[in-house]
């Protein structure tokens, strides 16, 4: 089994992905499980994109900003709403929709891959066990579960032995840890979590000088500087 890298909630942030994509290289990565919300929220949507799609080997799913952004009513609130009016601009209405039409989840060597969880791409696990985890994976027979969405980076094993994974967000880390988060695959199985060091201030201000400073734009910049939602 091919070592393959794990990307989730890359959010337009370019100078983070390039320093995974370098990262994952080194790590021997062959493979890449690409976890949803690619564009949104970032200071280089479309390039973010075509970066993408420039890996060879890479299987995609889509997350929850990917669907809002095809259908803005979707979106929780007005700052949402003036986000993805400017990344639809950006991206194109092609790309929107492609991404938007991505498969929600998939199932690689008895892993199943998903944005949030199994049962909804907004809902999701936390670091500590939560009260509705027992229905987010009702009817999954999947022993791990690799999932993105909150932007924190963890692993924990339930008391029935299905393995939660959550690889981190490359693009807008909400763990106090500004440097970019991803996972590989080992060829054993196992999950290795991984940082990557990037130029966060160019993201800030990249987001900030590509948008004129509106409020969604500056909301941005200063979770990329704090690394907390």
């Amino acid at each position: 089994m091919a070592r393959m890298a794990i990307l989730y909630d890359v959010h337009g942030n370019l100078p983070a992905l390039e320093a995974v994509l370098v990262d994952l290289r080194g790590a021997g990565a062959e493979r890449v499980l690409l976890g949803g919300d690619y564009a949104l929220f970032g200071p280089f949507p479309a390039e973010t994109v075509r970066a993408l799609r420039e890996l060879a080997d890479a299987t995609w799913i889509r997350g929850n900003v990917d669907r809002w952004c095809a259908d803005p009513g979707d979106a929780p609130d007005e700052l949402a709403r003036a986000a993805i009016a400017d990344c639809r601009e950006a991206l194109g209405i092609e790309v929107v929709q492609e991404l938007a039409g991505l498969q929600e989840q998939v199932v690689i060597d008895a892993t199943r891959y998903c944005h949030a969880s199994p049962l909804s791409d907004v809902r999701s696990f936390m670091p500590a066990p939560g009260p509705d985890d027992d229905e987010l994976l009702a009817g999954v027979p999947e022993r791990r579960i690799v999932f993105g969405h909150t932007h924190l980076a963890f692993r924990r094993v339930r008391e029935d032995g299905v393995e939660l994974v959550n690889p981190g967000s490359v693009g807008m880390p909400w763990d106090g840890d500004r440097r970019a988060a991803y996972a590989v695959l080992g060829d054993d199985g196992s999950i290795e979590h991984r940082r990557v060091e990037y130029d966060v201030e160019a993201a800030a201000v990249g987001v900030l000088e590509r948008f004129g400073g509106v409020p969604w734009a500056a909301r941005s910049a200063d979770r990329l500087r704090r690394a907390a939602m």
